[in-house]
């Protein structure tokens, strides 16, 4: 019973949430993102409303129809942002990923740094004032930059680097007008690989800055 009520609480609130997201200005927009943060914010609500309330089938339907609808606006947000991101950049080199309940930006290291270099060489920070632009006009969300080397070299110093450069991007968006408290730099150093680091190419791959996008809790 309770998984039954569950259900109608996913559908009534992703029926709500996308219905009321829909904005004529971006209406190519794929809405698959708007979907799975509904189905992520009613999964969520769900468990959690079951777990408040006395009454764990009424619960789980109200958290699940909350839940749906919170997380299918943040699916829609997102979904927006990602698309002016991607017209304002204009740049193939720069990957940017929807999650449905975040947007990763990664700007590999050669479009960013020299070699063994953690300063932003100033003709290439236009990609990084266009995303704080971006970041500026959708302000409900704090952002994690994480810097990610390849194994060659000593590990404690690819770490250091990898803090280094994680940092100066930080440096580049608080210049662009993104508020400090919004902002956490990270060093992974080569711990995350993405690739194989044995080949050139993997390595490269692997030498990366994510700027990670995270929205905060619409209500």
């Amino acid at each position: 019973m309770i998984r039954a009520k569950f259900a109608v609480g996913l559908t009534l609130g992703a029926t709500l949430a996308l219905s009321a997201c829909t904005d004529p200005n971006y209406a190519g927009i794929d809405r698959t993102n708007t979907k799975q943060g509904a189905a992520i914010g009613a999964a969520v609500g769900g468990i959690f409303g079951a777990i408040v309330s006395d009454n764990k089938g009424g619960g789980a339907v109200r958290g699940a129809a909350i839940g749906a609808g919170v997380g299918a606006l943040v699916g829609n947000e997102l979904d927006k942002q990602e698309a002016d991101l991607r017209r304002d950049l204009n740049n193939d080199n720069v990957q940017i990923t929807n999650t449905g309940d975040r947007l990763i930006v990664t700007l590999p290291q050669d479009i960013l740094f020299a070699t063994d270099s953690s300063f932003v060489r100033t003709d290439l920070q236009r990609d990084l004032r266009t995303i704080a632009g971006n970041l500026m006009a959708y302000p409900n969300s704090t952002i994690q930059i994480l810097g990610h080397t390849d194994n060659v070299g000593d590990a404690s110093y690819n770490q250091g680097l990898s803090l280094r450069r994680a940092e100066a991007v930080a440096d580049v968006l608080l210049d662009s007008g993104v508020p400090f408290g919004r902002i956490d730099a990270v060093g992974r150093g080569e711990d995350q690989p993405i690739a194989t680091n044995l080949t050139p190419e993997g390595r490269a791959q692997n030498r990366r800055v994510e700027i990670v996008i995270l929205p905060n809790a619409q209500g």
